[in-house]
């Protein structure tokens, strides 16, 4: 217990100034280095502000070119998608031209082959192939060939149609990620280190689905150089459009008036044909006329010597009742025998001439009736080529689409 209650050791005075430097040593020391991390603390806050304040203005300058970037990118999609729908509505209208165009030949081809058909009713003779039949099959394979080239015509401009919209989806598609990267970008360059809707991520990263600048560029160029692509040909559709309305509306209108100049030759030349048979067939008539009143003369001549027939036999069998002596040859018998066989030859002779002329009128019938029929073939020919085919033909016209 005593122990306990022992005082503390006393120091000496050396000791105590000893100690009282020393923790004086200390405290300067402790408070010099505090000085020093003060001011290099201060050093290095003024350091990181500025490096701060450089950093975030270059990234709001880069920011700023991102936009511009953007912009421009936005701009030539923006131009190309309305160069490209201008096109495309272009095309629109040549497609509804060459649709009536190729909606109109169809009336024509009918025409022709109708005219052909027609032609096939002609008869006899008349059933030639001339050359309104070869300028018809011409212009039934020029139709044709018009058809069907305007049919693919029409299947080029559809696939272009549809590569026009396949390259102005991609447009729209690349126009609407640039509205929304520069929404994005023009929402980061507002921000401010006060702004209310600054927060910490919990995970600042790249995002692995990013791509690489230069394929950013090359991904709208390529929408921009296809755009500009579809865009040229359908310029050049467009063109060759133009030119096969303008060259088929031309060769359908030289073939229409070559197949009109044709019928009209064939209707002229039928028509003169039909002339001169109908001239021949008066002739004929008339000469039936005249056979007909010859062989009338004849018999009446035939039966005008009956008479004197008769009575030169009369007389000669007459006189053959002379009686015995008296029944001598003399000049009178011998008259009356060369008056009999005069007769009776001219008789037959007339007979002879009649029977020739009986054959000529038969004859001369019969070629009434080859002409009345070959004259109802050339006016069957007229009607078919004029009537049935001129006419219907009038109503083509090919308009200039």
């Amino acid at each position: 217990m005593a122990k306990l209650l022992q005082a503390p050791p006393k120091f000496l005075s050396s000791e105590w100034h000893i100690a009282n430097k020393s923790q004086l040593n200390s405290v300067e020391a402790q408070r010099a280095q505090s000085q020093r991390l003060v001011a290099e603390s201060q050093r290095l806050v003024d350091e990181i502000e500025k490096t701060t304040q450089r950093t975030q203005s270059a990234v709001k300058k880069k920011i700023e070119q991102r936009l511009d970037e953007i912009k421009f990118w936005k701009k030539e999609l923006s131009n190309k998608l309305e160069e490209l729908v201008k096109e495309t509505d272009v095309l629109l209208t040549f497609k509804t031209r060459l649709e009536k165009a190729l909606e109109s030949y169809q009336e024509p081809l009918d025409i022709a082959r109708k005219c052909l058909m027609y032609r096939e009713q002609r008869v006899g003779i008349d059933l030639v192939h001339d050359a309104a039949d070869l300028e018809l099959t011409k212009e039934v394979e020029v139709l044709q060939g018009v058809i069907s080239l305007l049919q693919r015509t029409l299947e080029e401009i559809s696939e272009q149609l549809r590569l026009n919209r396949a390259a102005k989806y991609h447009l729209e598609k690349d126009l609407k990620d640039k509205f929304a990267a520069l929404t994005v970008d023009d929402f980061c360059s507002s921000l401010t280190n006060n702004n209310p809707d600054i927060y910490y991520s919990d995970d600042v990263k790249i995002e692995p689905n990013s791509v690489e600048l230069d394929d950013w560029i090359d991904f709208s160029n390529i929408n921009v150089e296809t755009a500009d692509k579809q865009r040229n040909n359908t310029l050049a559709l467009e063109a060759l459009i133009n030119r096969i309305l303008s060259q088929t509306a031309g060769d359908l209108r030289k073939q229409n008036e070559a197949v009109t100049l044709a019928l009209q030759n064939g209707i002229r030349e039928t028509k003169e044909a039909k002339e001169r048979l109908t001239g021949h067939l008066a002739k004929v008539m008339d000469e039936i006329g005249a056979q007909e009143k010859n062989i009338e003369i004849l018999q009446k001549a035939v039966f005008d010597k009956e008479g004197p027939a008769k009575l030169a036999q009369t007389r000669l069998q007459s006189r053959n009742q002379r009686p015995n002596v008296e029944l001598c040859r003399d000049k009178v018998q011998s008259q009356l025998m060369k008056e009999v066989q005069e007769i009776t030859n001219n008789i037959d002779r007339l007979k002879c001439m009649m029977s020739q002329a009986e054959v000529e009128l038969k004859g001369l019938s019969r070629r009434q009736l080859a002409l009345q029929e070959e004259i109802r073939v050339k006016e069957n020919t007229i009607y078919i080529n004029e009537v049935l085919c001129l006419q219907m033909r009038k109503s083509i016209i090919y308009h200039s689409f």
